[in-house]
């Protein structure tokens, strides 16, 4: 259910309208109802994803290394806003995560860590991504935050894809807790 669907104003009888003429459809308790189950999932929706950031935050303080990226940030905003897409399914969130990473690190083999060569790794991310069939826009910037930041890919490797890992488990969760979300995911692979 989308907000903005809820609460779209729908034109109300004038004062012309004659004496106990029905309410316009959309007002009365009905909406309220519909006011209230939008707002309750866009609070479950927010706290799924402050939630698995916030587990990402504490995994990496637990273990001194960046674990939350603005990239996973990004992925978990697409997978709990949209959780039935083919953009948040778990093969597609893993899978370009990594083609990112790889495209980042096969950049950085020819090139200099610049901003040319990240948004070179980037465009390279987009394409592998789509020929592999799992679009998923974040992975593009994972894809420049291994060219700009240049980590060593035998930890950052083993890292991302635990935390893409965290990322579809939170989905998995937050789509069962929630009695009124979508079943999350719509397929594994």
């Amino acid at each position: 259910m989308d907000l903005d669907s809820v609460l779209t104003r729908r034109p109300s009888p004038g004062p012309q309208a004659p004496r106990g003429a029905a309410s316009p459809q959309g007002t009365g308790p009905g909406r309220l109802d519909r006011v209230r189950a939008a707002a309750a999932a866009v609070l479950h929706r927010t706290a799924a994803v402050a939630a698995v950031l916030l587990a990402l935050s504490a995994v990496g303080m637990m273990i001194g290394e960046p674990v939350l990226i603005p990239s996973l940030a990004a992925s978990a905003a697409v997978l709990h806003h949209t959780p039935t897409l083919p953009t948040a399914q778990p093969r597609t969130v893993v899978v370009a995560h990594l083609l990112g990473a790889g495209a980042g690190y096969t950049v950085l083999a020819v090139a200099p860590s610049a901003p040319w060569s990240a948004a070179l790794a980037g465009g390279l991310t987009f394409a592998a991504a789509t020929l592999a069939r799992t679009p998923h826009s974040p992975a593009c910037a994972t894809a420049v935050v291994v060219v700009l930041q240049t980590p060593a890919p035998e930890r950052f490797v083993p890292l991302l894809f635990g935390a893409t890992v965290v990322l579809v488990l939170g989905g998995v969760a937050a789509s069962r807790v929630h009695r009124a979300a979508p079943r999350y995911p719509v397929r594994w692979w």
